[in-house]
């Protein structure tokens, strides 16, 4: 179900943006309104036509498809938790041969402080 979301998700987005493409720029009318015109600039532009009602159907059908994705991934198991958690190996400082050895701070000192390994002899 999710596959079939996923893919009908992309065909709408595909469309959305081939139908805002085609239309033709209403650009020139907002600039001829401040000219003068006897358009007003967010006034009506008459009836809707085909090309701006496929163009709501297309939007109402993406924000569908996104809301249906957004659900389905909340329900989803992540994939992270199907990976095993390994053990870090212990860390050493550059320039020392041996892992850290974690030393009892000094009373009046807070945390821990890490100092090399002194190698055995």
């Amino acid at each position: 179900m999710f596959t079939l979301v996923v893919v009908l998700h992309i065909i709408v987005c595909l469309f959305l943006i081939f139908i805002i493409l085609i239309q033709s720029s209403k650009g020139a009318e907002m600039g001829a309104a401040f000219g003068g015109s006897s358009q007003t600039l967010f006034g009506s532009r008459g009836a809707a036509t085909v090309m701006s009602k496929v163009t709501t159907i297309a939007a109402i059908l993406f924000m569908l498809t996104s809301l249906t994705l957004a659900i389905f991934s909340v329900r989803r198991e992540s994939v992270m938790s199907s990976v095993p958690v390994k053990e870090s190996p212990a860390k050493s400082l550059p320039g020392t041969t041996g892992p850290v050895q974690e030393q009892p701070s000094a009373p009046g000192q807070g945390g821990t402080q890490q100092q090399p390994a002194v190698p055995a002899k």
